[in-house]
């Protein structure tokens, strides 16, 4: 970064290990863009279980730190060599940032393949939290060839991956379960799934709502109990995808996603 100008900026950095009162917002200093960089005004960052889990220390490594992998913003400043995204970027345009680091902050310099225009339809918010989410509902559905005819279980179909997973799977033609507790079953079934409720006979309850079989199972939470049931409905384990239960799912034999231990990590 020598050489390159610097402009006061604020980030949020974590200086000690433990819950959400250790964050701390500083002022940081924000170079110009290099080659193949532009600079953001960031207006919504996503909030992500990795996040509050290095922020816990959970992935050791050394501290302080800056946490916030997804970002939505305005490009203010477009460094040199940048090629563009689609059409191109330039000053005004409002992306999205995926793969970020240190999104929790005012200013941003990001590498340009980072971006993706945003959708006018969607708010900064939804922007912001939609990549980390929606990329790994995407991965899941891929990876398990999920598609015309299909009858899918999703267990936390109304959590972040969930909820994306839900409706991209409707959107190639399957049928939904998912599993939810009670209180967020209007909100599954809002997203075109027919809520079931986890707990003891989860199993039996799925069969009741198909008893022609399930033909593919995603375990979007890391329960035994989401791993045991897809294994008892899904006869084919390469149609069972987990993002969360790194300990058995290599064993059991299930596709094992994202960025635990042995996981595909994707594209």
């Amino acid at each position: 970064m020598t050489g390159r100008t610097q402009r006061a900026g604020r980030a949020v950095v974590v200086e000690e290990f433990g819950g959400p009162e250790v964050l701390r917002v500083v002022v940081t200093d924000v170079p110009e863009p290099g080659p193949g960089e532009v600079r953001l005004e960031v207006r919504a960052a996503g909030v992500n279980p990795a996040d509050v889990k290095a922020r816990r220390g959970l992935f050791g490594g050394g501290l302080p730190r800056r946490l916030g992998s997804e970002v939505a913003g305005v490009v203010v400043e477009v460094g040199p060599d940048v090629a563009g995204v689609g059409v191109g970027v330039g000053v005004g345009d409002e992306v999205i940032g995926f793969r970020v680091v240190g999104g929790y902050a005012s200013e941003l310099v990001v590498p340009v393949d980072a971006l993706t225009p945003k959708p006018a339809s969607v708010t900064w918010e939804e922007a912001a939290g939609l990549m980390v989410a929606g990329a790994a509902a995407v991965h899941a559905l891929t990876a398990t060839a999920v598609g015309e005819g299909d009858v899918v279980l999703v267990h936390g179909a109304s959590g972040g991956v969930g909820q994306a997973a839900v409706q991209l799977a409707r959107l190639r033609g399957a049928r939904v379960i998912g599993t939810a507790s009670p209180r967020n079953h209007a909100l599954v079934r809002e997203l075109g799934a027919e809520p079931v409720a986890y707990g003891d006979g989860l199993a039996d309850r799925v069969r009741d709502l198909a008893p022609a079989g399930v033909s593919a199972a995603l375990d979007l939470v890391g329960t035994d109990e989401a791993l045991d049931v897809s294994l008892a409905l899904v006869a084919d384990r390469h149609r069972i995808a987990t993002i969360a239960n790194f300990d058995r799912g290599p064993a059991a034999g299930v596709r094992v996603l994202g960025g635990g231990p042995g996981a595909d990590p994707g594209t």
